[in-house]
């Protein structure tokens, strides 16, 4: 029928889009002109050659594909080997296959995969900053060993569970068990949002040992007997993520397997807290990729006889738009630095991610209103960025817990509660 209706107007299907010409798609990446404050000059060579890679591998292999993935919401099994290829998988992880980078160069490379896609990066960050950051912290020598060199090349893929369906901000008052039993431990209970794993072939599990009734991590093989995963769908953010359900029934888990760095629900806030750095970065590469398509459309689409680049109203709101970016990728850098340094605490983690992803918003809402009607096209980049950001915008804790986290911090008054501040995190990358 559809063909029918485009043979009347004389149209091959593949020239649809060339009839109705509005600004060239996402599909061919603009060039990047929201560096306005020229980081490059804070970024080491080392550092300014990781962007690069990034950038071009995520703009040639990924940026054409996206958006069918996107609309379907599945995952572009496809790109794992060219993501493998760029080798960021693991960060800033030293030896056992990984690639050892700096704390900026890790945050860069998540910022620029977001630049084009925001899914794509949330996979790679839970895969990299979350699990493999967990077994590289907290696991033994065995365990590292074992897991992190397949999992730097991507040939094994990792997801990480500690949010429930009744503890997600609370996460710390989870009720998931963990029963000692001879030769090993037996999980059950249930995890929610749980990204990659529908298709993971090792979580890393949270639970609340009943002899101690502290929180111990677990790693978890997929297909472990007891063990259900299914997707949770109708998701308007994120939609290439695969978010699941998990429930555990009496899965055994090895001796060799439980994470013995694990203790108590401050070790897995060490993880967290490094975490933060990586999705501080999301939101600026979000921005990024947003402001790099209005500032190209701007100058591509007319009205009135005009650019749109020429009106008033479009420069302002540009502006805002790159001002929030520069002021964005500033306090990431910044943060980096005092972790490098030792000094940065949770506090100013939970800040940078609070304050970019609400700076970056903002960015996304200007933007979609730069597009008008386009600005609802996954086409076009913008509908589908402004879309991701809303989950980025909750998780690794929303942003009014992690204002309260650093309210606590500079007031010395906590008000929820959590476990006590420590100061001055260094954690072993």
């Amino acid at each position: 029928m559809v063909k029918d209706h485009m043979s009347q107007l004389g149209l091959p299907a593949m020239e649809i889009s060339v009839a109705f010409p509005q600004a060239t798609p996402a599909s061919k990446f603009p060039p990047c002109v929201s560096d306005y404050y020229q980081l490059d000059d804070l970024l080491t060579l080392e550092e300014k050659a990781i962007r690069k890679k990034v950038r071009e591998v995520v703009e040639a292999e990924i940026a054409p594909i996206i958006a069918k993935y996107w609309e379907r919401a599945e995952f572009p099994f496809e790109i794992v080997p060219k993501l493998a290829n760029i080798k960021v998988a693991g960060g800033t992880i030293k030896g056992y296959g990984c690639p050892g980078l700096s704390v900026v160069g890790s945050a860069l490379a998540m910022a620029e995969i977001a630049r084009v896609d925001a899914s794509c990066s949330t996979f790679i960050m839970v895969h990299t900053c979350l699990a493999m950051l967990t077994i590289s912290m907290c696991g033994s020598e065995h365990q590292k060993e074992k897991y992190l060199p397949s999992l730097a090349q991507l040939d094994t893929i990792s997801c990480w569970a500690l949010t429930e369906p009744n503890y997600g901000s609370d996460a710390s008052s989870l009720s998931t068990t963990a029963t000692k039993v001879e030769g090993g431990w037996k999980l059950d209970g249930q995890k929610r949002w749980i990204g990659n794993s529908t298709f993971a072939d090792i979580l890393v599990v949270f639970a609340r040992n009943t002899s101690t009734n502290q929180i111990n991590g677990f790693i978890v093989k997929k297909g472990t007997p007891g063990l259900k995963v299914s997707k949770i769908e109708n998701k308007i953010g994120l939609r290439i993520v695969q978010n699941g359900d998990i429930l555990m029934k009496g899965v055994f888990v090895p001796d060799e397997d439980r994470l013995t760095g694990i203790n108590s629900f401050q070790d897995t806030n060490k993880v967290l807290a490094v975490s933060r750095i990586m999705v501080a970065w999301q939101p600026i590469g979000i921005a990024m990729g947003v402001y790099d398509m209005c500032h190209r459309y701007l100058q591509e689409r007319k009205q009135f006889g005009a650019s749109l680049s020429s009106f008033q109203l479009n420069q302002e709101k540009l502006v805002r738009m790159l001002g929030n970016i520069q002021a964005m990728a500033l306090m990431g850098w910044r943060l980096c630095k005092l972790y490098e340094g030792g000094k940065m605490t949770p506090g100013h983690a939970s800040l940078a991610k609070a304050w970019n992803t609400l700076r970056a918003r903002e960015t996304v809402s200007l933007g979609r209103e730069l597009l008008g009607g386009n600005g609802i096209l996954a086409d076009f980049l913008v509908a589908k960025a402004f879309c991701d950001l809303e989950p980025i915008y909750s998780y690794e804790g929303t942003y009014d817990i992690n204002a309260l986290v650093t309210g606590r911090e500079v007031t010395g008054t906590a008000s929820f509660k959590a476990p006590p501040v420590s100061r001055g995190i260094r954690a072993k990358l």
